[in-house]
């Protein structure tokens, strides 16, 4: 079920504005004047942990930027448990991809995991900016590429990895997700049982 949006005070939207601009222009060459016209495009949406962004079986019709809080889309199997598939912390973007590109029902849930602050940008104004700024177009093919290396490494992962490996390997990747996240959801991402994680944690 989805949770109210919650009210983002005038000091709250500078930082955002800021953090968001500066991710920007550290991932895009794109002058000032279109970081400006990018940033006018999104919505700025403060939501609370738990808040399901996008239902399995609704088409995506959002891409966000996580300027505080955490995201991440998770498929249920056929036995109803959690499969995560990508965790989102701040200074990244995240969307149900397929969904989003071929705007079709989506087969995964986005769901904030933590009080998050989201810039927001709708299907149509994405697609907008990529004819109205090169440089998004740019953006996007890299973000595309980022999101097929990252499922790749994911599936070469549960492939030839171990669960104790693929923990360690987590850990060194991304240690603030082992200090972030619950038992529950790291599981799932790693795609191990809670217990077989608990154990891990403890040795």
């Amino acid at each position: 079920m989805r949770t109210a949006t919650l009210r983002i005070s005038q000091s709250t939207t500078s930082i955002m504005t800021g953090r968001f601009k500066n991710y920007l222009r550290a991932t895009t060459n794109i002058d000032e004047r279109g970081i400006n016209e990018i940033v006018n495009s999104f919505k700025l949406r403060k939501v609370n942990r738990g808040t399901v962004l996008v239902d399995a079986g609704e088409v995506c019709k959002e891409f966000y930027f996580v300027g505080c809080g955490s995201v991440r889309t998770y498929f249920l199997n056929s036995a109803g448990q959690q499969r995560s598939r990508v965790i989102a912390l701040e200074g990244a973007v995240v969307t149900a991809l397929s969904s989003f590109v071929g705007q079709a029902p989506s087969t995964e849930f986005v769901e904030a995991i933590e009080d998050s602050e989201l810039y927001v940008i709708t299907y149509s104004n994405f697609r907008r900016l990529l004819v109205e700024i090169p440089g998004w177009l740019e953006f996007y093919n890299h973000f595309l590429e980022i999101a097929y290396m990252h499922q790749h490494k994911k599936l070469q992962q549960l492939a030839t990895l171990t669960a104790a490996q693929r923990y360690q390997e987590l850990l060194a990747d991304h240690p603030e997700y082992v200090q972030r996240l619950s038992n529950k959801i790291l599981a799932s991402y790693l795609d191990i049982r809670e217990e077989t994680l608990s154990r891990l944690k403890s040795t």
